[in-house]
């Protein structure tokens, strides 16, 4: 897992923790575990304990924010690294209007991975 700089953490309005995550899935911290494991979730190490962290824009209620793997899937295999991927889904766009994490919360995920793929161009 990643430890983030600054910038980056102040870009993302709220974390939540692997065990936060888990309550609100309703499901084990090691099915969380595993999500991140499978690249559908970001985890990273932040605060003063350096535990994992995930963005809170990435749960919607009580499942992961539709499109948001897919999305993630995209970035990767265009070589971003953890830290890029983050830089890019919560700088605001625009053109979107907002940023690919709002636009992947409001349902607006065809748009973001058409971006995504744009980049690997």
């Amino acid at each position: 897992m990643t430890e983030i700089d600054a910038k980056i953490d102040a870009l993302v309005p709220a974390w939540l923790t692997l065990p936060d995550i888990a309550e609100m899935l309703g499901v084990e911290v090691t099915r969380v575990r595993q999500l991140v494991k499978e690249g559908q979730l970001i985890a990273v190490r932040r605060g003063e304990n350096r535990a994992l962290h995930v963005p809170a824009a990435f749960i919607d209620g009580d499942k992961v924010v539709k499109g948001l793997s897919g999305t993630l899937t995209l970035l990767r295999d265009d070589g971003f690294t953890v830290e890029e991927m983050l830089e890019w889904l919560f700088t605001p766009d625009p053109t979107l209007p907002g940023t690919p994490a709002q636009a992947l919360s409001e349902n607006r995920g065809t748009e973001v991975k058409r971006r995504a793929q744009a980049l690997a161009v």
